[in-house]
């Protein structure tokens, strides 16, 4: 349940509550009982567990883009061979 903060235009008490997100919003202060509450917004908490979040982590050679091409080349020595040959024919 997100927690939200509320401050009271009136009196200036602020406070959290854990709530919904189908709750109404909080209208009445606790304190001075007016009906002149807000909601403050404030950054949200981030909390990163685990590795593995940023690219260099989780980094290994074996997951490397680059590919050789041997086996291309090898294929164009056999064709280039074939092609020798049936010159040579």
């Amino acid at each position: 349940m997100p927690v939200y903060t509320y401050r009271c235009e009136s009196c200036g008490v602020q406070f959290e509550r854990h709530q919904s997100f189908q709750d109404a919003p909080l209208k009445t202060c606790p304190e001075c009982r007016r009906k002149s509450l807000k909601k403050v917004i404030t950054p949200t908490r981030i909390i990163f567990k685990g590795s593995g979040f940023y690219a260099t982590d989780h980094k290994s050679p074996s997951g490397d883009t680059h590919r050789e091409s041997k086996p291309e080349k090898k294929a164009e020595s056999k064709a280039s061979d074939s092609t020798k040959s049936s010159e040579k024919s």
